[in-house]
């Protein structure tokens, strides 16, 4: 199988190459990144002398890239997307260009030279926000931000283009991902980092805005499966039922750290933050049999050892640029 991967060298499309290559040895990968902030080769660095990985420079929305590398592979999976709900009302062109257009550029390029099979990887948040129910994949598309509204936007190009065209794609819509690697500007990671450097924790408003957390290695499993077995033309929901508020995701860490809640610094909320995202993942389960390994309490744990023991990694990470942006959106909102 010779696989396109966009986005790979982010938190999710290099943890799933790393899972891919080290389960299906034979498979050969290549990875586009445009390598914006988030995207960051060090995370696959241990790849770099393997003959069935390579890596190219390149945004998903040039047209003569994208058909010169997809006339090379049968399979494209699509991380490449903005990702930051902050950065997307800061920047919402940003988030257009590369999910819509991006997105279009590569149906397009597979429809064009007879891909086998195209995968979206999507998020959860298209559904919008809810207070007791949980999504299924049949949900209306109900999105709250420039993110979430990019990303439903490229959702459904995916389904026009397998109902016009008969292009063979799959889309899946995952809850919050967490693990190693993850840019520390997302909740998980920005709180470990700051405890270690001894800086407080920004919570916004009273941090009860609940979430569904799945380890990192368990969505790559599930994008794994569904490469193999999943069928054109289906919406797959990935989720672990493991719902937090905010706060206790903050707490939870605190505890396995060591800390107090004297750590946590609560600030002004943001813009339209929408309160509970929750997917029914059953359609997975029962059609592909696949599941959810990990439980939130280890995976947790595990992630703290990851930064703990990286911070070289980060370090770099949250500085210059990063810390601009963390001091506009964070410190600004108090």
């Amino acid at each position: 199988m010779k696989i396109l991967v966009t986005g790979g060298a982010g938190f999710i499309g290099s943890n799933f190459i790393k899972y891919l290559i080290r389960n299906n040895p034979d498979y050969k990968i290549i990875n586009l990144d445009k390598l914006t902030y988030a995207g960051n080769l060090e995370n696959l660095k241990d790849l770099n002398d393997n003959k069935n990985y390579k890596f190219i420079q390149g945004d998903i929305g040039d047209e003569k890239l994208i058909n010169k590398i997809v006339k090379e592979v049968n399979v494209i999976i699509n991380f490449a997307a903005e990702t930051h709900v902050d950065r997307s009302i800061a920047n919402p062109k940003a988030f257009i260009e590369t999910s819509v257009l991006g997105t279009y550029t590569l149906l397009k390029s597979a429809l064009d030279n007879n891909i086998d099979k195209y995968i979206q990887i999507s998020t959860d948040e298209v559904y919008g926000s809810t207070d007791s129910e949980t999504f299924s994949e049949y949900s209306p598309f109900l999105p709250n931000s420039p993110y979430s509204a990019s990303k439903a936007s490229a959702d459904l190009m995916c389904r026009a283009f397998h109902s016009t065209y008969g292009l063979n794609t799959i889309v899946m819509h995952s809850c919050n991902v967490y693990g190693p690697n993850q840019y520390p500007e997302k909740l998980i990671p920005l709180v470990i980092t700051n405890l270690i450097e001894g800086k407080k924790v920004p919570v916004y408003g009273k941090g009860h805005q609940i979430r569904e957390w799945i380890y990192v290695e368990d969505f790559a499993s599930a994008i794994e499966l569904t490469l193999k077995e999943g069928m054109g033309g289906e919406v797959y929901n990935i989720g672990s039922a493991q719902r937090l508020q905010n706060i206790e995701v903050v707490k939870t860490i605190l505890s396995h750290m060591g800390k107090g809640e004297e750590e946590i610094e609560y600030v002004k909320d943001r813009e339209g933050h929408d309160f509970r995202y929750a997917v029914n993942s059953s359609k997975i389960r029962s059609e592909l049999g696949w599941k959810h390994t990990k439980q939130f309490q280890s995976g947790i744990k595990d992630t703290i050892d990851w930064y703990i023991n990286n911070k070289e990694w980060w370090s770099k990470l949250k500085s210059g640029e990063y810390m601009e942006y963390y001091k506009k959106q964070y410190l600004q909102r108090k």
